[in-house]
């Protein structure tokens, strides 16, 4: 089958589509290390080499948000949890907006400020107490310095929930729905500020629920009250959330993502590896600015921020505490993600020694093939050789089209197992494809 012109208008619409929903992939800049870049570098870095527009830091560190003023990237700050309680009287609040906004902003481009981290982990009656009245108060602090850009939103593990499956029968723990999530989801609809949350499928993980948690083929797990099959263990929490939100009387507040990621080592722990970490979170991305939403919230683009940036030597715990960082100290990739800007990847499992290429799986179907061909020609790679007059046109099939354009997608983004996996129709051979004058690149 020939590639139509309303299908090269069709790539040229899905790549203006994917360099927009790019930004919607953040990451966590966290500190606790002795070998990180200056604030400087690492604003330079982000701006000219990654597709990363935004990042979420765990305090307000003057170094880091001077060194990101007039870079274009937004910055999410965080309320340290002992600030807290003193931040619900407003002398307090106008004063920490002066000391630890004003002075930045506009030219750093905060966009949220997070009120503490996971406070109903903590259990401390104090804190828990004041959350909310503390977020009101900062907000008409904000607003009283003439702020109005930035939103005020606090970040939750899933531990606020105490029923997640099915996913349509998420509810809040009982207690907390009506005296703190209620008030607190009034307060961001009101202010048209998102709930911040930090879904991590990897706490989560067994090997039996190993697929479901990665993004692999599995069979899926039914939810019987709404009949919907979810295959992936993402956006079954994500809706279990919104189950929750709906509960209470608040479905249409804005979710964003503050936390969710993958490590890298933990002790031989057998979740934990750069494959895994490379597969969750290239297909989070991939996920998230597919634009899909989830079951119960379809068409939604969820902010993302990824958990981390860089490793962190110096975090205490397990060690995997200090293994889910994105970059090494000196910029590059763990394993490739696809938000670099200029074609670098890391160095997560190359290729056998040897040539070797990647084609379709036998079993994969037509609406696949062109799938293929539609995401590999919007992504900058050449796909001249498969159209009408091209070295590779002939056959002119979907199979053999697909083939070609896979590989080279292969060969460009470094040649790692997942570049081949193109939701499953892809296999790696060491049978060279190449027919007549149709070469490929190996």
């Amino acid at each position: 089958m020939a590639i139509s012109p309303l299908i090269l208008t069709l790539s040229a619409t899905l790549l203006l589509l994917l360099s927009s929903t790019a930004y919607s992939i953040g990451v966590n800049y966290g500190t606790l290390a002795d070998n990180l870049p200056p604030p400087a570098q690492v604003a330079n870095f982000l701006k000219t080499q990654t597709t990363i527009d935004r990042i979420k830091i765990f305090d307000t560190n003057p170094d880091i948000l001077g060194a990101f003023a007039n870079s274009g990237i937004a910055v999410t700050v965080t309320v340290g949890n002992g600030d807290i309680p003193a931040l619900a009287n407003l002398a307090n609040a106008r004063q920490w907006v002066a000391t630890h906004i004003a002075q930045f902003h506009p030219q750093t481009r905060i966009n949220y400020i997070a009120m503490g981290n996971e406070i109903m982990a903590t259990a401390d009656k104090n804190l828990i107490s004041h959350l909310v009245p503390a977020m009101r108060t900062l907000h008409q602090a904000l607003v009283l310095a003439k702020i109005n850009d930035i939103k005020v939103t606090s970040p939750h593990s899933l531990g606020i929930l105490s029923i997640s499956e099915p996913p349509s029968a998420g509810r809040f723990r009982r207690g907390y729905d009506r005296v703190i999530f209620a008030p607190m989801l009034k307060f961001l609809s009101e202010t048209k500020a998102p709930f911040m949350v930090n879904p991590y499928p990897y706490f989560a993980y067994s090997p039996k629920m190993a697929n479901y948690a990665l993004f692999k083929s599995n069979p899926g797990i039914h939810d019987k009250n709404t009949g919907i099959t979810y295959n992936n263990m993402f956006d079954a929490m994500m809706d279990a959330l919104h189950s929750a939100m709906k509960a209470v009387g608040f479905g249409d507040v804005d979710l964003v993502v503050g936390e969710t990621g993958w490590p890298t080592n933990c002790d031989g722990y057998e979740a934990c590896s750069v494959e895994n970490a490379a597969r969750f979170n290239g297909e989070l991305v991939r996920h998230v600015n597919s634009l899909r939403g989830t079951p119960l919230m379809p068409n939604r683009r969820f902010e993302t921020y990824l958990f981390s940036l860089f490793d962190e030597n110096l975090k205490p715990g397990p060690t995997a505490e200090r293994n889910w960082g994105l970059f090494r100290p000196d910029f590059t990739p763990i394993y490739d993600l696809g938000i670099m800007r200029n074609g670098q990847s890391g160095g997560s499992r190359p290729a056998p020694a040897g040539k070797n290429w990647c084609v379709p799986k036998p079993d994969a179907s037509n609406a696949a093939l062109q799938a293929n061909i539609d995401y590999v020609c919007s992504t900058g790679v050449d796909c001249k050789p498969i159209q009408a007059g091209g070295a590779c046109f002939q056959p002119n099939d979907l199979r053999s089209h697909s083939s070609f354009v896979m590989n080279a997608y292969y060969q460009k983004s470094g040649r790692h197992d997942y570049n081949c996996d193109f939701s499953h129709t892809g296999t790696i051979t060491s049978i060279d494809p190449s027919h007549g004058t149709c070469r490929y690149v190996a």
